[in-house]
Protein backbone atom coordinates (compact mmCIF):
# COMPACT_ATOMS: atom_id res chain seq x y z
CA UNK A 1 0.00 0.00 0.00
CA UNK A 2 1.74 3.60 -1.16
CA UNK A 3 1.70 6.21 1.51
CA UNK A 4 0.78 9.62 0.35
CA UNK A 5 2.07 12.75 1.41
CA UNK A 6 -0.35 15.70 2.95
CA UNK A 7 -3.04 16.49 0.37
CA UNK A 8 -1.81 19.60 -1.56
CA UNK A 9 -4.09 23.23 -1.48
CA UNK A 10 -7.96 23.25 -1.06
CA UNK A 11 -9.43 23.82 -4.42
CA UNK A 12 -6.11 23.80 -6.22
CA UNK A 13 -4.82 22.01 -9.48
CA UNK A 14 -2.61 19.01 -7.44
CA UNK A 15 -0.21 19.06 -11.50
CA UNK A 16 3.05 17.54 -10.80
CA UNK A 17 1.71 16.18 -7.26
CA UNK A 18 3.02 12.17 -5.95
CA UNK A 19 -0.67 11.58 -5.21
CA UNK A 20 -2.66 9.13 -7.38
CA UNK A 21 -4.77 11.16 -9.92
CA UNK A 22 -7.59 8.90 -9.46
CA UNK A 23 -7.82 6.88 -6.13
CA UNK A 24 -6.69 3.79 -4.23
CA UNK A 25 -6.81 -0.02 -5.08
CA UNK A 26 -6.82 -2.72 -2.13
CA UNK A 27 -6.46 -6.10 -3.22
CA UNK A 28 -8.84 -7.52 -0.07
CA UNK A 29 -10.82 -6.12 3.06
CA UNK A 30 -7.90 -7.51 4.79
CA UNK A 31 -5.71 -4.71 3.25
CA UNK A 32 -7.46 -2.22 4.91
CA UNK A 33 -6.89 -1.68 8.60
CA UNK A 34 -2.80 -0.97 7.45
CA UNK A 35 -3.77 2.06 5.17
CA UNK A 36 -6.23 3.93 7.81
CA UNK A 37 -4.65 7.42 7.78
CA UNK A 38 -3.81 7.02 4.38
CA UNK A 39 -4.92 9.84 1.68
CA UNK A 40 -7.20 8.02 -1.28
CA UNK A 41 -7.06 10.13 -3.98
CA UNK A 42 -8.52 12.87 -6.03
CA UNK A 43 -11.68 12.48 -8.53
CA UNK A 44 -12.17 14.74 -11.38
CA UNK A 45 -13.67 17.67 -11.53
CA UNK A 46 -17.21 17.93 -12.35
CA UNK A 47 -19.04 21.60 -13.15
CA UNK A 48 -22.30 21.91 -11.12
CA UNK A 49 -24.65 23.04 -13.71
CA UNK A 50 -27.65 24.53 -13.21
CA UNK A 51 -29.78 21.77 -14.62
CA UNK A 52 -28.58 19.31 -12.57
CA UNK A 53 -29.35 22.02 -9.38
CA UNK A 54 -33.04 21.82 -11.51
CA UNK A 55 -33.39 17.96 -11.30
CA UNK A 56 -32.52 17.66 -7.68
CA UNK A 57 -34.43 20.39 -6.79
CA UNK A 58 -37.85 18.02 -8.69
CA UNK A 59 -36.37 15.20 -7.11
CA UNK A 60 -36.47 16.29 -3.82
CA UNK A 61 -39.15 18.95 -3.65
CA UNK A 62 -36.91 22.02 -2.59
CA UNK A 63 -37.64 24.63 -4.72
CA UNK A 64 -35.65 27.07 -2.99
CA UNK A 65 -35.47 30.59 -4.94
CA UNK A 66 -31.65 30.59 -4.08
CA UNK A 67 -31.01 27.16 -5.74
CA UNK A 68 -33.74 27.90 -8.97
CA UNK A 69 -34.26 31.08 -9.93
CA UNK A 70 -30.48 32.40 -11.26
CA UNK A 71 -32.10 36.05 -12.11
CA UNK A 72 -33.57 36.25 -8.47
CA UNK A 73 -30.63 34.92 -7.03
CA UNK A 74 -27.78 37.45 -9.16
CA UNK A 75 -29.93 40.40 -7.99
CA UNK A 76 -30.71 39.10 -4.42
CA UNK A 77 -28.13 36.05 -3.62
CA UNK A 78 -25.02 37.12 -1.22
CA UNK A 79 -23.42 34.51 -3.18
CA UNK A 80 -24.59 36.38 -6.57
CA UNK A 81 -25.56 33.21 -8.33
CA UNK A 82 -27.75 30.37 -7.68
CA UNK A 83 -26.28 27.70 -5.64
CA UNK A 84 -26.35 24.04 -5.41
CA UNK A 85 -28.25 22.35 -2.78
CA UNK A 86 -26.34 20.83 0.39
CA UNK A 87 -27.83 17.64 0.21
CA UNK A 88 -27.04 17.47 -3.47
CA UNK A 89 -23.86 18.37 -2.89
CA UNK A 90 -23.65 15.34 -0.40
CA UNK A 91 -24.94 13.22 -2.49
CA UNK A 92 -22.07 13.46 -5.18
CA UNK A 93 -19.72 11.98 -2.81
CA UNK A 94 -21.51 8.44 -3.08
CA UNK A 95 -20.98 8.89 -6.65
CA UNK A 96 -17.37 9.46 -6.59
CA UNK A 97 -16.33 7.53 -3.87
CA UNK A 98 -15.91 3.68 -6.08
CA UNK A 99 -13.31 6.25 -8.20
CA UNK A 100 -11.59 6.93 -4.44
CA UNK A 101 -11.22 3.53 -3.37
CA UNK A 102 -11.45 0.10 -4.71
CA UNK A 103 -11.26 -3.29 -3.14
CA UNK A 104 -10.83 -5.98 -5.58
CA UNK A 105 -11.72 -9.28 -3.84
CA UNK A 106 -15.10 -8.63 -1.28
CA UNK A 107 -18.76 -10.25 -1.52
CA UNK A 108 -19.78 -6.80 -1.55
CA UNK A 109 -19.64 -3.31 -0.45
CA UNK A 110 -23.13 -1.47 1.48
CA UNK A 111 -23.40 2.14 2.11
CA UNK A 112 -23.59 1.73 5.46
CA UNK A 113 -24.61 5.95 6.43
CA UNK A 114 -22.76 8.75 8.01
CA UNK A 115 -21.73 9.86 11.43
CA UNK A 116 -21.07 13.39 10.58
CA UNK A 117 -21.79 16.12 7.87
CA UNK A 118 -20.89 19.94 7.34
CA UNK A 119 -21.29 22.19 4.67
CA UNK A 120 -18.98 24.79 5.15
CA UNK A 121 -19.08 26.86 2.23
CA UNK A 122 -21.18 27.15 -0.90
CA UNK A 123 -21.13 25.56 -4.46
CA UNK A 124 -22.08 28.42 -6.54
CA UNK A 125 -23.47 26.56 -10.08
CA UNK A 126 -21.09 26.91 -12.78
CA UNK A 127 -18.68 26.06 -10.54
CA UNK A 128 -16.11 23.15 -10.12
CA UNK A 129 -16.11 20.39 -7.31
CA UNK A 130 -13.60 16.93 -6.78
CA UNK A 131 -13.68 15.38 -3.99
CA UNK A 132 -10.54 13.70 -2.00
CA UNK A 133 -10.92 10.79 0.81
CA UNK A 134 -8.97 9.61 3.74
CA UNK A 135 -9.65 6.59 5.10
CA UNK A 136 -9.97 7.58 9.02
CA UNK A 137 -10.52 3.82 10.52
CA UNK A 138 -11.59 0.03 9.85
CA UNK A 139 -13.38 -2.06 12.90
CA UNK A 140 -13.52 -5.28 12.16
CA UNK A 141 -17.24 -6.36 11.96
CA UNK A 142 -18.79 -10.02 11.18
CA UNK A 143 -18.39 -10.87 7.84
CA UNK A 144 -16.07 -7.98 7.24
CA UNK A 145 -14.85 -4.32 7.99
CA UNK A 146 -16.60 -1.48 9.08
CA UNK A 147 -14.00 1.51 7.64
CA UNK A 148 -14.89 5.32 8.26
CA UNK A 149 -13.76 7.67 5.16
CA UNK A 150 -13.46 11.04 5.75
CA UNK A 151 -14.63 12.59 2.17
CA UNK A 152 -13.78 16.48 1.62
CA UNK A 153 -15.93 18.15 -1.59
CA UNK A 154 -13.76 20.97 -3.04
CA UNK A 155 -15.05 24.13 -4.90
CA UNK A 156 -12.47 24.96 -7.32
CA UNK A 157 -10.34 28.18 -6.00
CA UNK A 158 -12.41 28.53 -2.98
CA UNK A 159 -10.41 28.18 0.34
CA UNK A 160 -12.87 26.25 1.94
CA UNK A 161 -14.80 23.11 1.38
CA UNK A 162 -17.98 22.86 0.30
CA UNK A 163 -18.81 19.50 2.29
CA UNK A 164 -16.69 17.51 4.78
CA UNK A 165 -18.47 13.80 5.48
CA UNK A 166 -17.70 10.79 7.61
CA UNK A 167 -19.39 8.57 5.39
CA UNK A 168 -19.54 4.53 6.45
CA UNK A 169 -19.10 2.02 4.12
CA UNK A 170 -18.84 -1.90 5.19
CA UNK A 171 -16.63 -4.43 3.28
CA UNK A 172 -17.80 -7.79 3.27
CA UNK A 173 -15.48 -10.58 2.87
Amino acid sequence: MPSWPSAPPRGRADKGSSFPPMGTVFATVDDLPAAVGQHLGFSDWMEITQERVNQFAEATGDHQWIHIDPERAAAESPYGATIAHGYLTLSLTNMFLPSLITVEQLSMGINYGVNKVRFPAPVPVGSKVRVGAELTSVDEITGGVQAVITITVEVEDSPKPACVVESLTRYMR
